[in-house]
């Protein structure tokens, strides 16, 4: 498989979706089609789950749909991976985008706690980009 020069790495990370319901969005995307959660963290409204979609590429499920069209939609971003995101980051700059979420280190749950780079950029249409580099022992 080939590797994307300009950003790092390349490919898809993740799909994230804003679930109304969030325990029957998680029960069908595992139970139903047979995704495994591989990560999990937050509380209540805040809670966020990521399901391996069985090819190493997940599907991100957030809680706190309320039932009313985001203005980005359901699905309201993409993410790449990269093995540099301030990089990726740059040039996505140079090429037209916009900085929404400056590069950042988090930790995602703790099941085990997965270190994590993250940054998200907007494209020239409004679509939302995140850059996601895994930086510890458990890589996703």
């Amino acid at each position: 498989m080939g590797m994307n020069e300009k950003i790092g790495g390349g490919g898809f990370h993740h799909v994230a979706l804003r679930a109304n319901d969030f325990e029957a969005t998680v029960k069908f995307y595992t139970e139903g089609l047979g995704f495994q959660q591989v990560q999990a963290w937050g509380e209540g409204d805040k809670r966020i789950v990521l399901l391996d979609t069985g090819d190493g590429n997940y599907l991100e499920v957030f809680a706190g749909g309320n039932g009313e069209p985001k203005p980005e939609g359901y699905y309201f971003h993409v993410a790449f991976r990269t093995n540099n995101v301030d990089q990726a980051v740059e040039t996505a700059v140079a090429a037209g985008a916009v900085v929404t979420v400056a590069p950042k280190n988090a930790v995602l749950g703790n099941t085990p706690p997965t270190p994590v780079r993250i940054a998200f950029v907007q494209g020239l249409n409004g679509e939302i980009l995140e850059f996601f580099q895994s930086t510890g022992d458990n890589q996703l």
